[in-house]
């Protein structure tokens, strides 16, 4: 039987398998990352790398490759392709799932071809006035500038804001509920007291659009887990409904039911970058920059670390230790020494040069003091360099190095 990587019909729906047949590769690596409970992201990164993998070798099977042509590809996109060094390990962790969990082939040469070392970068950060000026040009049409707004205020990421649930909003505690974050861990963050009147009336604009729904007796919400089988109705219920649902129904990108989602973060991204531009932010600026931005200003406002890792909901504080280097404490807390230099010569100037004569730059003192090379006399210089001069016509005492420098000059 001919290999076929490339599923056919719905690609992210596991296409059936007639009796006696093996399923096809991709189908086969979309279940085995579904039996290990993986998020969509990664479902869909580690298809795109095993399918470029193949493509890439003219449509091998993998089953028939094996180091030499996995080392191959990944040359190809460090030297070719010019991949960041997170890019390349992302796509040796797809070709190792692919091998290890679902052709069960081991891969002891693992070692010997290695991971790229990742490079440690700053978040880049917007100060405050950056980030009222992107918020004006949000402007107040649709829900984009509140997202921002919620974004930078919690702290949360821009697939949390999305994804967030009627019932996840707790306007009694002031906090908001964030469930299956990064990592699959739950979370409370606070519900910022500028933002409870406008949540309050985006939670009528969603009621109207679940209201709609009802009356055309669509498909319910999309549940997490066996949620849906277990409580058949919930998906139908306001509990559960979007507080960000989508103007327009979409087909779910797993089950392939047609439904209300939340937001794409595409279309969010896409307005955002638009805001950047038009606030005149010279900086590349993504959603996730208000989360970089939330957590320095924290910082900065006094509060202690631990209480930042736990609203971003770091699991280790290290990970959070990267925004005191982006407030530059070490460099930021010392003063320069050339503003020392210039509080100096504000309280004591130099002489300013006589009138209708143009400014001069000071020349530094010459590193030799031979009598022979100073031909003026102090008397026969303007004040400003009489004190200098002076001090050549000192006896010193004529060193080697003195007599090599003046040997050079002349």
């Amino acid at each position: 039987m001919p290999f076929d990587p490339l599923p056919r019909a719905l690609p992210f729906l596991p296409q059936p398998v007639p009796p006696g047949q093996q399923p096809r590769l991709l189908d086969a690596l979309r279940a085995q990352i579904r039996y290990m409970h993986y998020s969509l992201r990664t479902e869909q990164a580690y298809v795109h790398w095993v399918r470029a993998y193949i493509r890439h070798h003219g449509l091998r099977h993998p089953a028939e490759m094996s180091r030499p042509e996995v080392e191959s590809f990944l040359t190809w996109l460090a030297n070719e392709r010019n991949v960041a060094p997170s890019t390349h390990s992302q796509a040796l962790s797809a070709l190792l799932f692919l091998y290890q969990k679902v052709l069960n082939i081991p891969v002891p040469w693992i070692d010997e071809i290695g991971r790229p070392k990742a490079l440690r970068r700053l978040p880049v950060v917007l100060s405050h006035d950056e980030v009222a000026r992107l918020l004006a040009a949000l402007g107040n049409s649709g829900p984009y500038r509140l997202l921002a707004e919620l974004l930078y205020g919690t702290g949360m990421r821009l697939n949390e804001g999305l994804s967030l649930r009627t019932k996840d909003l707790e306007f009694e505690r002031r906090a908001i509920i964030v469930r299956h974050g990064k990592g699959g861990k739950d979370r409370v963050v606070m519900l910022p007291a500028a933002l409870e009147s406008p949540l309050r009336a985006q939670l009528a604009a969603s009621h109207e659009l679940w209201s709609a729904d009802r009356a055309a007796e669509l498909p319910g919400v999309y549940l997490p887990h066996a949620l849906e089988r277990k409580y058949p109705r919930a998906g139908l219920s306001w509990t559960w409904h979007w507080v960000f649902p989508q103007a327009q129904t979409s087909t779910d990108p797993r089950s392939g039911i047609v439904r209300r989602h939340h937001l794409l973060d595409q279309t969010f991204q896409r307005v955002f970058k638009t805001a950047v531009e038009a606030a005149g932010i010279h900086k590349p600026a993504t959603p996730h920059t208000l989360r970089h931005s939330f957590a320095t200003h924290l910082l900065l406002a006094g509060y202690d670390i631990r209480t930042v890792q736990e609203l971003l909901g770091h699991a280790d504080v290290s990970t959070t230790m990267i925004y005191t280097h982006v407030l530059n404490l070490g460099g930021g807390a010392v003063r320069s020494p050339l503003d020392h230099l210039a509080q100096s010569a504000t309280s004591q100037p130099y002489p300013r040069p006589p009138a209708g004569r143009p400014p001069h730059a000071r020349e530094p003192l010459p590193c030799y003091r031979l009598p022979t090379l100073v031909t003026a006399t102090p008397e026969t210089l303007p004040p400003v360099r009489r004190v200098a001069v002076a001090a050549l016509h000192r006896p010193s005492p004529i060193t080697p190095n003195c007599i090599a420098a003046a040997t050079s000059v002349s």
